[in-house]
């Protein structure tokens, strides 16, 4: 496979995931919005959400005012924010438009589709009036993308750097997830523990679809540690970190036999999987949710920095 194609095909997936991701991150900044807040009061949930998607600077420089409409305007459709809503999915479609004959019809059509309905005067104002509906919407064009490549697309080199794309963007997106919660917390740390808290616990798990599925797992009990080790070791979740670096190690596995060669990116994804693997939540808890969860982001940072360098601009 072209060096090309593997980078556009695996931005593709990274593109759509993060999409669906920022509305995620949206929908946690609305439900705890909703609950009585300490300091700023609920402004500390927007910043929150602007600090967890490493969009604070972007947005402060700016000028604008804090507030659910400003925030999620800049989240949604600001052309200056490169992580924006739109403009994820005009990268997306443009690296899918640059490699048209390594997608199926059916992707192509799913994701020009998503944008075409986003570029609407009418979802600018869903944003604005029915924000939970607009993120809905969001997340099932991201569901739509994935159904439609898991169902046609050939599973060669190509549909292994789609889902090492997939994967390491909902490993960064749970742990910005979970981050939030640090965030929201920094204001007032006698509310640990609380009603509150425990809310905005559960918070995390509704914004990461995980309601049902922890439910299964730990029945009623919805501690901060049953939470944060659904998310974080599990490997049965299907957005916890375990799950989703057991899956880069696959693909990548998979992409070395079919090539024949193995390089030091194998042998990071192998040792960040087992940080997990062996890893304690009492431990995690210990030295620091926050530490554990930037360290998290690093790792991801030097695998996606790794994987180009192995497979686009060092050449296989």
């Amino acid at each position: 496979m072209l060096s090309r194609t593997a980078e556009n095909l695996f931005w593709l997936s990274r593109y759509v995931e993060r999409a669906e991701n920022m509305s995620r991150l949206l929908e946690m900044g609305y439900r705890m919005a909703l609950m009585p807040a300490a300091g700023d009061g609920n402004r500390s949930e927007w910043r929150s959400v602007l600090s967890a998607a490493g969009c604070a600077e972007g947005f402060d420089s700016d000028n604008t005012e804090l507030s659910q409409a400003t925030v999620s305007d800049y989240l949604i459709f600001n052309r200056d924010n490169p992580s924006s809503i739109i403009n994820c999915f005009e990268y997306a479609r443009a690296n899918a438009r640059a490699m048209r004959t390594a997608i199926t019809q059916e992707m192509w059509e799913a994701l020009n589709g998503a944008l075409m309905e986003l570029r609407k005067t009418s979802m600018r104002n869903l944003a604005k009036t029915d924000l939970p509906g607009f993120i809905d919407w969001v997340k099932s064009q991201g569901a739509l993308f994935r159904g439609a490549t898991d169902s046609t697309i050939l599973r060669n080199d190509g549909y292994d750097f789609i889902r090492l794309g997939t994967f390491l963007e909902r490993a960064d997106n749970t742990a910005r997830l979970l981050d939030v919660k640090y965030y929201v917390l920094l204001p007032e740390t006698s509310m640990v523990g609380d009603g509150v808290d425990n809310y905005q616990w559960t918070t995390v798990l509704r914004a990461a679809s995980s309601m049902r599925a922890f439910h299964w797992v730990y029945r009623d009990d919805y501690s901060p540690w049953r939470i944060a080790h659904f998310l974080i070791l599990n490997p049965f979740s299907p957005r916890s970190l375990a799950h989703c670096m057991e899956n880069v190690t696959n693909h990548l596995e998979r992409l070395a036999r079919q090539y024949g060669q193995r390089h030091a990116v194998h042998s990071m994804a192998v040792d960040t999987y087992s940080i997990l693997t062996q890893g304690d939540m009492d431990d995690i808890f210990s030295n620091g949710l926050h530490e554990f969860i930037s360290d998290c982001l690093q790792r991801y940072q030097a695998l996606s920095s790794a994987i180009a360098e192995t497979y686009y601009h060092g050449g296989r």
